[in-house]
C-alpha cells in the first residue's frame, strides 16, 4: 500500500473533517452505491468505471478516489456488513433530496447507467431492481427541474433622506 492510498483511506474515513462539501461528495457515493449494491456483486471493474467517472466530475484525483473508497463503504454496509440495505439507502437518498433540492443536479442518469448490468448476464430480479433503481432517479430529477425556484425576498435597509 502507497502513501497515497493510505492518505486516500485516511481522507476517505475522516472526511467530514478533511474534506470540503463532503455531504455533496457523499451524496453521490450513495447514488453510486445503490446501483453498485443492486448488482450484489462488488468487483473491481465497477470500481474502475467509478474512477473514471470520478475524474469527469471532479478532476481531482485525491477527491476522485475519496469517492471511490466512499461508494465502497456504502456497497461494504449493504453487501458484506448487512448494516444498511437498498430500501434504507434509497430513503436516505429521498430525504437528502428533500432537504437540499440542489442535490438534484447531480444525479447524471448517463453515469449511472454505466453500472447497469446487461439483461443476459444476470437474474431478471437484479435487472429489474437496477431499472427501478434508475427509473426513480429520472422521477426525482425531472421533478426537482420542473420545480419553480423559491423567490428570496430582501429586505432593503437603506431608507431614503
Amino acid at each position: 500500500m502507497t502513501f497515497k492510498d493510505i492518505k486516500t483511506k485516511f481522507l476517505a474515513f475522516f472526511r467530514e473533517f478533511f474534506v470540503y462539501h463532503h455531504k455533496s461528495l457523499e451524496f453521490r457515493a450513495k447514488l453510486f452505491a445503490a446501483m453498485i449494491a443492486s448488482n450484489k456483486k462488488d468487483n473491481e471493474e465497477e470500481y474502475k468505471i467509478l474512477k473514471d467517472i470520478a475524474l469527469e466530475i471532479y478532476k481531482d484525483e485525491y477527491r476522485a478516489n475519496i469517492l471511490v473508497e466512499t461508494t465502497k463503504e456504502y456497497v461494504d454496509k449493504i453487501l458484506k456488513v448487512e448494516s444498511l440495505n437498498i430500501d434504507s439507502l434509497i430513503k436516505d437518498i429521498d430525504k437528502e433530496l428533500r432537504k437540499n433540492p440542489r442535490y438534484a443536479k447531480k444525479i447524471n442518469i448517463r453515469h449511472l447507467k454505466k453500472f447497469l448490468v446487461d439483461k443476459d448476464h444476470t437474474d431478471e430480479n437484479t435487472y429489474l431492481l437496477q431499472l427501478r433503481i434508475l427509473e426513480y432517479f429520472k422521477n426525482e430529477l425531472k421533478y426537482f427541474q420542473n420545480q419553480k425556484p423559491k423567490k428570496k425576498y430582501r429586505l432593503n435597509y437603506q431608507t431614503k433622506r
